[in-house]
Formats: structure tokens, sequence, C-alpha cells
């Protein structure tokens, strides 16, 4: 019952939750770099309101949107690993 990768549904429906997870992983870490690029700039500048804002804005949709894609990727490398189906290394 081996079945090729590129026709098994199940790696193929981990490979697209694998792509979905890359982009919000991305997504997350660029609202935490501009965080804390605004938060380093408002230092610089004598801390302006916008700043603030952006700084506070990037950290709670950092908050939100990186945990949910930080632990699908760990279960998708603990599925991959423990897959039968994948030819011994």
């Amino acid at each position: 019952m081996n079945t090729p990768p590129e026709t098994d549904p199940v790696r193929a429906q981990r490979h697209r939750i694998g792509r979905i997870v890359t982009l919000a992983k991305r997504v997350g870490y660029l609202a935490l770099s501009v965080a804390i690029v605004a938060f380093f700039l408002g230092l610089i500048l004598g801390l302006p309101r916008w700043t603030v804002t952006v700084a506070v804005v990037g950290l709670i949709a950092a908050c939100v949107i990186l945990p949910v894609p930080i632990v699908l990727g760990y279960g998708l490398r603990k599925a991959e690993r423990e897959d039968p189906l994948q030819p011994p290394r």
C-alpha cells in the first residue's frame, strides 16, 4: 500500500497546510518586526503617538497570528517524521 507522495491525499493535504502555515508565519513575524522597528523609531523620535500605535498593533497582530502556525508547523513536522508511507532515511 505504498502510494507515491504526489498521489497520496494525506501528504497532499499536509503540503497545502504547510504552505498556509509558512505564509502565516511570515505575516506574523513581519508584524512583530514592524512593531520592533516602530518601537525603536519611537524612542529616537521621542515617542510620538503614531509610533506607539504601530508598535502596539504590530504586537497584538503577532500575538494573534503566530501561535497557531507555530503549533501546526510542529505538528506537521512530527507527522512527516512518523509517516509510515515515507521511505526510511
